[in-house]
């Protein structure tokens, strides 16, 4: 008996190490602690202090609130245990007469560089409804040194109208970045890391205000953004019910903020999982690069016979020998049978063969008409309205992913792809179904992420057999595709590869929460050789490997001569392995020109020129991670030459380099 009121007293002692009502959680490198005199939270990291004083805010019936309008708070704290390890949750709950309950959680993990938050509100009385809650709000945040090397990073919430993601000095007056951004100094790497890691309910976004003294006055991170670059002309969705939650936040610090940006995509990662492909990574082709509405069977046909015939045979092909031949918009002038012989021909060929569609589009625009494969409903019984009128983005209205109808088609069109073999889909416009709207036809949907969330889930009912390609589409979520085009439509002169690689600078990261990036087809005629080296490069470094030139018997005889010379380079195509290179600095105007990967014997180092004059330049190992002292042996993959280390390098107008350092 008394040693059993002896572990009794052991048991209740260690419960109250957990959940009394401590004023600060000290766990690993992380020690979060409540101000009283302020109503904040301090966030320190290392001893370095990040936030002073941290609080959460949200709308309610039209105004804002903050935790620190609360009479009163109690804190709580207690172990977790899960995808992101063990660690401990310190919980502050306020409560006020007049207010919803509000409770902020933070997760601290030991052996991580970010903490996650998250808060909720809950009203016992009856539903509570709020369209912006923020679980981070920080004031004169510490987060780097003092420089003007100081930058802030503006990610796009899609990749629609050629928008571009951004390094910016700290001299702006206000930046909204959305979903996620990092604030870092270029020259020590020193930065931190703020996004949201759920997608389900919030399109997110970070406003942030600069001092113009190369620091920041305000950080904002909050669920429910709603503009013109989310694509919406109207509000946020409002969130109501007895309990309601915003999105949680990851809040890190990085000695090097490209590690912050790709821990905050694996943290992504371990709440939704990418959805995977259990073959190689596609090369292949995509008739939009030069053919688009001039696409014919009989060309598409002929397309396969010159891939089997003069590029397979030649090294452009994937690590299981095989290409994905896809039939872009135009496709459906085949019949039936046109398409399951084209089909025939790919897989007689060694290929798969891929298909388009646009699930959430109306491109026809006519109230009237009838719902293909759903006739007991017009179209303008399916569009997303706001403020009583069809939404229109890129010529075409939206449509409800959440109504049967565009279930009824998601089906049918299923169910033709299928039966005509085809596997592989690349999806387009699909932004279009994420608008926020008046009202939505499924009860319970609140916002334009829940209403995509949705459709995107019957589209993996639907299509789950086949491999997934998102073209223009939000980041996230990100789960219900295996890959997504990094940017907009490119084609083949230098301002494509330069384009392209703006979104590869600051968006390379994205390939930890699809399986690939996709940087587009490549097209290779009416450019200089330079800027086909430089666009095959592109897409290499990136992730899929897609040509697009007309390869029919009537298609340019220069985009087939190029192509059998740039498409077929062993040491080039061996680089596509679909992991994306980092970017070596972060402060380009517009696009980054130095890009890394590095591997088990040495480094990938790549060098665009996107102007017009020769460029020389000295390979920059200490940057790279490499000893600046050492002799390294160096290749230059595109030429096959060796390059002396300590020599000076020419890289002639609109081309490329492509080395590779052994360690």
């Amino acid at each position: 008996m008394k040693t059993c009121k002896h572990i009794s007293v052991l048991l209740a002692l260690a419960f109250l190490a957990f959940s009394c009502n401590k004023d600060h959680a000290t766990v690993g490198k992380w020690k979060i602690s409540y101000n009283e005199e302020s109503k904040g939270i301090k966030i320190e990291k290392d001893s370095k202090v990040l936030s002073n004083d941290l609080f959460a805010s949200y709308i309610l019936d039209g105004k804002e609130v903050t935790s620190k309008d609360y009479s009163s708070h109690q804190i709580e704290q207690s172990s977790i245990q899960d995808q992101f390890g063990e660690g401990k949750v310190f919980t502050v709950t306020y409560k006020d007469n007049s207010l919803p309950t509000l409770k902020q959680s933070f997760y601290i993990y030991p052996e991580k560089d970010y903490i996650l938050t998250d808060f909720t509100l809950q009203n016992a009385s009856g539903d509570v409804a709020s369209n912006y809650m923020a679980p981070v709000n920080i004031v004169q945040p510490a987060i780097i040194e003092n420089s003007d090397e100081n930058r802030a990073l503006f990610i796009p919430f899609d990749n629609d109208c050629w928008i571009r993601f951004q390094s910016h000095a700290l001299t702006f007056d206000s930046l909204v970045s959305y979903e996620a951004t990092a604030i870092f100094n270029n020259n020590s790497r020193n930065g931190i890391v703020v996004g949201s890691i759920e997608h389900d309910n919030w399109k997110s976004a970070i406003k942030m205000k600069s001092d113009h003294s190369n620091g920041l006055n305000t950080l904002v991170c909050y669920g429910g953004a709603a503009d013109t670059l989310t694509r919406d002309s109207k509000a946020h969705g409002a969130l109501s019910g007895e309990t309601i939650k915003s999105p949680k936040v990851l809040l890190g610090s990085f000695a090097d903020w490209r590690n912050g940006l790709d821990e905050y995509a694996e943290a992504n990662a371990k709440i939704a999982p990418p959805k995977t492909w259990g073959k190689a990574i596609p090369f292949g082709w995509n008739s939009w690069g030069v053919l688009q509405f001039n696409l014919t069977y009989q060309k598409a046909m002929d397309v396969s016979d010159f891939f089997k015939n003069n590029l397979q045979n030649n090294g452009f092909v994937n690590p299981d020998k095989t290409l994905y031949i896809g039939l872009d918009s135009g496709w459906n002038s085949f019949t039936e049978e046109e398409l399951k012989s084209f089909v025939q021909k790919c897989k007689e060929n060694g290929q798969i063969a891929g298909i388009y569609w646009t699930p959430f589009t109306d491109w026809g625009k006519n109230p009237e008409r009838d719902v293909p494969d759903s006739e007991k409903y017009k179209y303008k019984d399916v569009y997303l309205y706001a403020n009583g009128k069809p939404q229109e983005l890129d010529g075409a209205y939206a449509v409800d992913p959440t109504h049967p109808a565009i279930e009824d088609m998601m089906k049918k069109t299923s169910d033709l792809f299928r039966r005509c073999g085809f596997e592989y889909v690349k999806m387009d416009f699909m932004t279009h179904g994420a608008m926020e709207s008046d009202k939505w036809h499924k009860p319970g949907i609140q916002t334009g992420i829940q209403a995509y969330n949705y459709g995107m889930q019957l589209l993996n009912q639907y299509f789950h057999d086949m491999y997934i390609n998102l073209s223009i589409s939000p980041i996230f979520p990100a789960h219900y595709a295996q890959s997504r085009r990094i940017a907009c439509d490119a084609w083949n002169k230098i301002k494509d590869t330069e384009y392209t690689m703006n979104a590869v600078s600051y968006g390379w990261w994205v390939d930890k929460v699809y399986q690939y990036n996709d940087a587009d087809h490549i097209v290779l005629r009416d450019a200089t050789e330079g800027e086909n080296r430089a666009r095959v490069t592109s897409s290499v470094i990136t992730g899929l490997y897609i040509a697009g030139d007309d390869y029919s018997k009537e298609g340019s005889a220069e985009g087939k001569e190029k192509s059998l010379k740039y498409l077929t380079n062993t040491a080039i195509n061996a680089i596509a392995n679909g992991v994306t290179f980092r970017p070596l600095e972060g402060n380009g105007e517009k696009s980054e020109n130095q890009f890394v990967r590095e591997e088990e014997n040495g480094f990938y180092f790549v060098h665009f020129n996107y102007g017009e004059n020769e460029i020389n330049i000295n390979i920059p190992f200490e940057r790279i991670g490499l000893d600046a002292n050492k002799t390294y042996q160096i290749t230059e993959l595109w030429k096959n030459e060796t390059i002396d280390s300590k020599s000076s390098i020419s890289i002639p107008g609109k081309d490329v380099t492509v080395f590779f350092i052994n360690k």
